[in-house]
């Protein structure tokens, strides 16, 4: 019998040491600062581990802030917390002032609405504009922060210079999954538009999308290209990948609940994409399941669908070398990042546990949910 039921996200300590100190490495060697972004990975319960290599955490808001500060914090009381809202609330401004180093205004409307009340509360708190560079290499639209009508930064027409007597730093995010190439074009605009800007700022964070940690990134062109900026304007940098941290450091276990025929062999998982995988839709994309391959590359081929009861409910077309079994357990490799962070509990379904596999090869169950946490959110 299996110890832990699925379906379950497990997030291997040893592969998320790894990532971190490639992300070190890169702090050594470039001299910038990496903070991890939570809205990509904000597991916690590896926080002790993950503040020995980075310098604190960027959050997207009141709630990412607050668990910055009360779990992150309590591990390197040194560390930083930055904090980017598209916009503000007035119910909220006052407790974020509180426990940011750092605020990020989205739009010169913002900072003007806020920026008295933030300085009132913390007079030490470090305030920065996010830029649109309009230049971006993003593989899809719905993840490119520079696309047309953009509501994220404030564009150089936008700009009001009439800011940069509150401005310490300004923030520009234009990548997602991207490589060294990608950031080095974005670079050349940003300079273009926003460098005459430079001599008024402390520092400037070029945001996340940077893929450090995957197979064939140039690591060595990142921290050129980091070096030269640094040297160039006498300014710190910045950057706060969230899935850089989580790459490849875990996998989603689901379980096979039926199987049956209608015109190819379907089977129904004990997870789903819509609740539990959701880029795997919004993305697209397909992830990879261990020891399965393509539709017709192995013996026998299946549907993989998930278990809601929407008709798009689907994971993708796998083949496997022998069939199937109801109670088998399949690996969908690759499920840390990106994942629970914006899980659903969608038609009621329950939400996969969290577990930690040590690095004594011990798998600890961290987190189950159940029926409450499912009721909670309801009223």
């Amino acid at each position: 019998m299996y110890e832990l039921q699925t379906p379950y996200y497990i997030c291997d300590e040893v592969l998320l040491k790894k990532n971190l100190e490639l992300l070190k490495k890169v702090q050594d060697e470039s001299g910038a600062k990496i903070i991890l972004a939570l809205k990509g990975f904000a597991m916690w319960s590896t926080f002790e581990l993950v503040s020995k290599y980075l310098q604190g955490c960027t959050a997207s808001g009141y709630h990412e802030a607050k668990l910055a500060y009360e779990e992150f914090l309590k591990y390197n009381k040194a560390a930083e917390v930055h904090t980017y809202s598209p916009a503000f609330k007035e119910s909220e401004i006052e407790k974020i002032a509180k426990i940011s180093n750092h605020i990020v205004f989205n739009s010169p409307n913002q900072l003007k609405k806020f920026i008295w009340k933030v300085k009132e509360i913390n007079p030490e708190i470090h305030v920065s504009l996010r830029i649109n560079p309009e230049v971006s290499a993003s593989p899809v639209d719905i993840y490119n922060p520079c696309g047309i009508y953009s509501r994220l930064g404030t564009t150089l027409k936008n700009f009001d210079e009439d800011m940069l007597k509150h401005l310490d730093g300004l923030n520009f995010h234009a990548l997602c999954e991207q490589d060294a190439e990608a950031l080095e074009s974005v670079l050349v605009a940003f300079e273009e538009n926003f460098s005459k800007y430079f001599q008024h700022l402390k520092y400037i964070n070029f945001g996340g999308g940077h893929h450090i940690t995957k197979k064939g990134y140039n690591v060595e062109k990142l921290i050129v290209l980091i070096k030269r900026f640094k040297e160039k304007y006498n300014l710190d940098v910045y950057l706060e990948p969230g899935e850089a941290v989580g790459w490849e450091v875990g996998d989603l276990v689901t379980s096979v609940l039926d199987i049956f025929e209608n015109g190819m062999q379907v089977a129904i998982l004990d997870t789903s994409a819509e609740a539990h995988m959701p880029d795997t839709l919004a993305m697209p994309y397909r992830p990879e399941i261990q020891n399965a391959a393509a539709a017709g590359e192995k013996k026998f081929t299946y549907r993989l669908g998930g278990n809601t009861c929407l008709a798009g409910d689907i994971i993708g077309d796998y083949s496997f070398e022998n069939p199937l079994q109801v109670g088998d357990r399949l690996v969908i490799q690759d499920q840390i990042h990106y994942t629970f962070v914006k899980n659903t509990t969608f038609n009621g379904i329950a939400l996969p546990s969290l577990v930690i596999k040590r690095a004594n090869a011990e798998e600890e169950l961290i987190k189950k949910f159940d029926y409450q946490h499912y009721k909670e959110r309801l009223s």
